[in-house]
């Protein structure tokens, strides 16, 4: 299946130079929304979700970005570029303010009212797809790198990714007893926010190779005692979330964990966000470094594991 047929993607007509660098220009990418968005000048781009901001630095664009989200933690340097505020939470007057020529943005991006005052705009909009899975993320790859007339750097980036998730499958296939896996989002007034099916941290929990607890519904959703209890959940995992992250000490005083064996082993793990849920460029390592908490007799076995993505050379 070629590149173009996976992405729905019509083929470049032409590109342009700036700052000695190509820049795609006329390209048309069809984005989450079912819809063909041209792409004609991507100088200025304001970056709306972490993933797309990591993939953009690892192509070389950072030069380019006039803006991101404030999911954009990684790498730190892009913490110091103009913040349009949280993806879910935008307002259409603090992205075009700052005069981008291309905003990409993940799907889920929003309120709709922004986002429509942002598709009606002169600026192209291309939503980007976010599919929790090996081929989403290296799809979501190909359609950035496509989007920035950078095909042969995106490929480079993909095989790379490519090759980190071989290494995770045969450090996953030495998994023997799967642990049962809760991903708690939040924990407020003894109310359980847990991950169900369709999440990315149903699909973290399944490359570390562990199984999601929770198998009744998909997203999240608040549970009570009863579904905690019967969950079983040998685990319980979490991110970091400054003030407002789940304490391991909380979880495991919580009336229905202490019931489990969460709290009778003392199996807590919090990870930082982006790097466990982004879904990007570093997601292999994310899961390898999930499944080394998870089972610690991996780890002799992931002494193997040579991280490719993260040492890639693939800027332009």
């Amino acid at each position: 299946m070629t590149i173009c047929r996976t992405l729905a993607i019509s083929a470049v007509t032409g590109c342009f130079m700036l700052g000695g660098a190509a820049v795609a220009a006329g390209i048309t990418v069809h984005d989450a929304r079912n819809r063909d968005v041209t792409i004609s000048d991507p100088a200025r781009i304001v970056s709306i979700g972490g993933a797309i901001t990591e993939i953009l630095y690892a192509l070389g664009f950072e030069g380019r970005l006039a803006g991101v989200d404030t999911t954009s933690l990684y790498p730190a340097a892009a913490r110091d570029k103009p913040n349009v505020g949280y993806m879910r939470q935008l307002s259409a007057e603090g992205v075009l303010g700052l005069n981008p020529s291309l905003v990409l943005a993940v799907q889920g991006s929003g309120p709709k009212e922004t986002m429509d005052v942002l598709e009606a705009a002169k600026v192209p909009l291309v939503l980007v797809p976010e599919t929790f899975s090996e081929q989403g993320l290296i799809e979501k790859i190909k359609l950035v790198g496509h989007a920035m007339g950078a095909d042969k750097q995106a490929e480079c980036l993909t095989a790379a990714v490519t090759d980190d998730l071989t290494q995770l499958r045969e450090l996953r296939a030495k998994v023997t007893k799967p642990v049962r896996v809760m991903f708690v989002m939040s924990l407020l007034n003894g109310r359980a926010m847990a991950a169900g099916h369709k999440t990315a941290a149903n699909e973290i929990i399944a490359l570390a190779g562990a199984v999601n607890a929770i198998d009744g519904y998909d997203g999240y959703k608040i549970i009570n005692d009863e579904a905690i209890v019967a969950a079983k959940p040998d685990v319980v995992l979490s991110i970091q979330r400054g003030k407002d992250s789940v304490e391991a000490e909380t979880v495991y005083l919580h009336p229905a964990f202490a019931l489990t064996p969460v709290a009778a082993n003392k199996t807590f793990i919090s990870m930082e966000g982006l790097y466990l849920l982004g879904f990007g460029p570093r997601t292999a390592v994310a899961a390898r470094d999930l499944s080394i908490q998870l089972y610690p007799a991996l780890a002799p076995h992931a002494e193997k594991f040579k991280p490719a993505a993260v040492n890639a050379n693939c800027r332009l």
